[in-house]
């Protein structure tokens, strides 16, 4: 817990938004409660499927300025698509728009969803631009990414 609250709060500064894709903790919600004061940042977050016991709780409700299962944003000239869940045909995923998501970890369903995405580009002549952000992803180290730290890891040539 310690390490992960260090290199939130050396990645995050106190006013940078931070989106949560779901499943934040595996501890209860009391613990959780504590851990997330101690995180830098405006939090946000889209319910993963581990979430729903915490959201009973005021107290880790007011930990948010947004929750909800699903967001859409602009990000300077990029469409964002935030979900705990992949979703493989996504909006404006033909013209460009990256899609995040957590929920798979690394296992065999994200293995299914790169399949997808070769395959997509393959069919369509376009990058499918949906990335999963599971915080165990080896490049991530367990810190939060910013946008474009995300793509330059997913996009790179």
């Amino acid at each position: 817990d310690e390490y992960l609250i260090k290199v939130w709060n050396e990645k995050v500064g106190i006013d940078d938004e931070v989106w949560v894709l779901g499943d934040v903790s595996w501890h209860n919600v009391t613990k959780t409660i504590e851990i997330f004061k101690r995180l830098n940042g405006k939090k946000n977050l889209c319910i993963g499927n581990h979430d729903k016991q915490y959201l009973k709780n005021k107290e880790f409700r007011e930990l948010f300025g947004e929750i909800c299962h699903y967001k859409e944003l602009q990000y300077g000239d990029t469409f964002l698509v935030l979900s705990h869940w992949p979703i493989n045909c996504f909006n404006r995923h033909y013209y460009g728009a990256v899609h995040l998501y957590g929920h798979v970890h690394m296992s065999w369903e994200w293995n299914m969803i790169k399949q997808w995405q070769y395959q997509s580009a393959a069919l369509y002549d376009k990058p499918c631009r949906m990335y999963n952000v599971g915080c165990m992803i080896p490049e991530y180290d367990f810190a939060p990414q910013s946008f474009e730290e995300i793509l330059n890891i997913w996009e790179r040539e």
